[in-house]
């Protein structure tokens, strides 16, 4: 099934407006390169023809050119779907283990896409490129020929986002890459590269049928390396995506029918989550309102880095044996978290001294909630002095098979999980079962009175969802356009559904925030709640007008939330934000 899917999504993405940028190359250097010459003498000429002047090294290479390979738009092909599937699984985590850029391998993979073009162009670079592989005779037969510049493309190919890659992307970054994960990465590599090999091998046939083709492979050689070198020049500018912005995602509606299909969403959720040490989670109800028993508690893994214990030192679950541990998964720009903090800091204040040992597990949302600093500043603004683990690649998120901000996991002093609660709210429920636990582990225990935080835990039913203006977690989007990196221009809707929000003007969608392309743009907000909020950065003043009253935002710097609507009970309404250029807009949230 999920060999499948991944063909099928991988396929889908191979025949998006996302390919047409590597097309070119593909065809000519994949396709015609191969093709069979009419004659080898045909050949040596076109060779001898590309040589420099002044003879030496580079004339005599060039004067016993080599033979080309007719597996060579397979090896183009096999490097892709190789340096793709590497790159996708384990890239991230290899760069974050070696403190590296993100993006450093994209640009290896532009910097050798360039020298491939110019060796193409100019023999003596080639020859020179070629030395250090000399003693391995596979290159030097030809056999290898393409297989390197599969692997430069791999790197430097970014696949339409959808849901099969997401799920890909989401298992790669945590690190929880089991055998399924695999199946579905190679499996949608391959099916993303089968449209490409269609064009390498269309390429070398209309080469082999056009007799001034097959006359002038040389020619093709130079025209090769030139559109590799345009290329690489194109991903440096960003030309790419700006070309794939111009035309219309024509599978757009069937990747809305995958995302939407309940069977592949089973299927291509992030792979590899239950194992032997947290399976018997599922033992637990999240809603239950009394202590039940599921299994032991995974350990906390994949941290890091601490704050708010002696030195920074980890802890592990195993030294806490005998006391009570509540793990708390939060995110300090998470609305939902903040107004779970006050109860979570009242309890670690009230029984701490009592056997109660709280870890709050930072897991981030936004690529901007992994800077530690960030999150020591955060976790100070909410009051929390209770340990925090920062889990920027999710792993102990994953080994708890956790998906909500906030979510908590109530441990007895045995190493069992006793509870589990996702969301806001329950907090009476919840500090009643932590003292149960706590008399369980200590009967002479001395507890003080219950704490005495207000819940602001708002009703679902008459407040708005969370919004959110990335393109990889865009929800309550009321516009007529679709919501897509490839789109530019909105307007507003005649009509706008309540609890949604549209767009104005000039936008540059980007995976998480949306920001103006030109002076400004406006965003039309149809709200429930008493609380309104807004995630901002950047630099500049943001102007809103919230049923009527003019409300601005001095935004300056990293994202944070900022007030637009504070009020002593819940309303309705319309809210117009005018965002200036420099300023990004990730959310709203409501309360």
């Amino acid at each position: 099934m999920l060999a499948l899917i991944g063909l099928l999504g991988g396929f889908i993405t191979g025949i998006s407006p996302c390919i047409i940028p590597v097309l070119p190359v593909i065809l000519f250097s994949g396709g015609m390169q191969s093709a069979r010459e009419a004659r080898s003498t045909d050949a040596a000429a076109d060779a001898g023809a590309t040589a420099p002047a002044g003879g030496g090294v580079a004339t005599a290479v060039a004067a016993r050119p080599r033979a080309v390979s007719r597996w060579r738009p397979y090896l183009v092909i096999a490097g892709i779907v190789v340096s793709f599937t590497l790159m996708t699984l384990l890239g991230s985590l290899l760069l974050s283990l070696l403190g590296l850029p993100q993006d450093v391998l994209r640009w290896a993979g532009i910097v050798v896409l360039a020298l491939i073009g110019v060796g193409l162009i100019v023999p003596v670079v080639q020859h020179v490129l070629e030395k250090p592989f000399q003693r391995i005779p596979q290159l030097q037969t030809g056999r290898l020929q393409g297989f390197p510049l599969g692997l430069a493309l791999g790197a430097v190919y970014v696949p339409c986002a959808g849901p099969v890659l997401a799920a890909i992307t989401v298992a790669g970054s945590t690190g929880r890459i089991g055998a399924d994960t695999v199946v579905l990465t190679v499996s949608f590599a391959i099916g993303a590269a089968l449209p490409l090999l269609f064009f390498a091998l269309a390429g070398r046939g209309l080469a082999e049928r056009i007799a001034a083709f097959r006359r002038r492979q040389g020619a093709i050689r130079v025209v090769s390396g030139a559109l590799m070198l345009a290329l690489a020049l194109g991903l440096v500018l960003d030309v790419p995506a700006r070309l794939q912005r111009l035309v219309p995602d024509y599978t757009a509606a069937i990747q809305d029918a995958i995302a939407g299909d309940e069977r592949v969403q089973e299927a291509i959720a992030i792979g590899g989550l239950e194992t032997d040490e947290n399976r018997d989670l599922d033992l637990c109800d999240p809603g239950a309102t009394e202590l039940q028993e599921c299994g032991t508690a995974p350990s906390i893994r994949g941290i890091e880095s601490w704050f708010n214990t002696p030195g920074d030192t980890p802890i592990d679950l195993a030294d806490l044996r005998g006391q009570v541990v509540l793990v708390d998964f939060w995110a300090y720009s998470c609305i939902n978290c903040q107004r779970s903090a006050p109860h979570v800091n009242a309890w670690y204040d009230a029984y701490r001294d009592a056997g109660l040992q709280v870890i709050g597990v930072h897991s981030p949302e936004y690529a901007f909630e992994k800077e530690r600093d960030n999150v020591v500043a955060g976790a100070a603004a909410l009051g929390i002095e209770y340990p925090v683990a920062i889990d920027n690649r999710l792993a102990t998120w994953t080994s708890y098979r956790n998906a909500y901000w906030p979510a908590r996991y109530l441990i007895d002093a045995e190493g069992v999980v006793r509870n589990v609660h996702f969301g806001e709210g329950g907090y009476a429920e919840g500090e009643r079962m932590l003292r149960e636990l706590l008399e369980q582990a200590d009967p002479a225990v001395a507890l003080p009175a219950p704490t005495e935080v207000a819940d602001a835990t708002p009703d679902n039913a008459s407040v708005t969802p969370e919004s959110y203006l990335g393109t990889t977690k865009v929800q309550n989007f009321g516009g007529d356009e679709r919501y897509s990196t490839q789109t530019e221009a909105f307007r507003l809707p005649a009509e706008q559904a309540r609890d949604t929000f549209a767009l104005e003007g000039a936008w540059r969608l980007e995976t998480q925030f949306a920001t103006p392309r030109g002076d400004e743009a406006r965003i039309r907000l149809e709200y429930r709640g008493r609380e309104v909020r807004m995630v901002l950065a950047g630099s500049g003043t943001v102007v809103a007008s919230v049923d009527g009253q003019r409300v601005e935002l001095e935004v300056r710097g990293t994202p944070r939330s900022y007030p637009l609507l504070a009020g002593e009970s819940s309303r309705e309404g319309t809210i117009e934000v005018t965002v200036p250029e420099g300023v990004e807009a990730y959310s709203f949230t409501f309360g």
